[in-house]
């Protein structure tokens, strides 16, 4: 989705957007609840840094699930799939 189509479906500016995006603005909790809505990610999704305003796609589809499911983890099962993980991707 371009910074453009998202600012359209969020009632902000694209200017908003980018600067959002850069970590240069914060978005109020009205417009975190929003661009939650229209990106169908967490709204706790938003604090990442930047991920998932990247590039887009599947990939950052992908990654929210991910991050979705991780966060509601317990420490002893994040420890588990740290492990696995370092198994897997080395």
């Amino acid at each position: 989705m371009t910074q453009s189509a998202l600012a359209d479906q969020v009632s902000l500016s694209t200017e908003m957007i980018s600067k959002i995006e850069r970590g240069v603005a914060s978005p109020s909790f009205a417009n975190i609840e929003k661009l939650s809505e229209v990106l169908e990610i967490p709204e706790v999704a938003l604090f990442g840094g930047g991920l998932f305003f990247a590039a887009g796609g599947d990939r950052s589809q992908l990654l929210s699930k991910i991050q979705s499911k991780i966060s509601r983890l317990s420490n002893e099962q994040l420890v588990r799939v740290d492990k696995i993980l370092a198994a897997f991707i080395g």
